[in-house]
């Protein structure tokens, strides 16, 4: 294909300039051309990690009461097969098999409540009662079975100096237990 001759004094041959779409102006010399349908805006920010991370946006963390009352809300639900097991599970002194049914009834609901469900969705009932929900700090996703599981253990961190883990979120900026700090997670309404 040939082009029209140009004023380029070495001779280059270009291919002839498209008018802009109908309504925008030509580019100036100096200036970037808009961006393409789908493309960023100039000036619009990166995204941003929920929660944790560089430049991250500050979360809305669950305040101490909440993190209680969700905790008594999964005891209410578990202690009533505790207390059966204890009454209908004795006769004349010694325990009998219906105590370990419901010692096991009341195992598997624990389970299921606080490290199945928790380790999916972030939430026991008591924190679906209320609203809150644990994750990672780093990823703003739930952290699993296993990690619910540690996490439970590491509370032993919690109560060793005089219960103070427990009401470090009274005060923390991040409203996070000493096992919160060490696995990284924060409970966000």
């Amino acid at each position: 294909m040939t082009y029209p001759p140009n004023n380029d004094p070495y001779g280059n041959q270009q291919p002839p300039q498209q008018p802009p779409p109908y309504g925008q102006q030509p580019p100036q010399y100096g200036q970037q051309p808009p961006p393409q349908y789908g493309a960023p805006q100039y000036g619009t920010p990166p995204p941003q990690q929920p929660y944790g991370g560089y430049g991250a946006q500050a979360a809305n963390y669950a305040g101490w009461g909440s993190r209680v009352g969700a905790y008594l809300v999964d005891y209410v639900i578990t202690a009533p097969l505790g207390i059966l097991g204890s009454v209908l599970g004795q006769s004349n002194g010694k325990l009998n098999a219906l105590y370990y049914i419901f010692l096991l009834l009341n195992l598997g609901l624990v389970v299921y409540n606080r490290y199945i469900q928790q380790g999916k969705t972030g939430q026991t009932w008591g924190k679906k009662a209320l609203g809150i929900r644990l994750v990672s700090e780093e990823t703003g996703q739930p952290i699993g079975g296993l990690m619910c599981f540690v996490r439970d253990i590491a509370h032993i961190l919690d109560a060793l100096p005089c219960l103070i883990g427990y009401l470090w979120p009274l005060w923390d900026a991040k409203k996070q237990t000493f096992a919160d700090k060490l696995l990284k997670t924060v409970v966000i309404k």
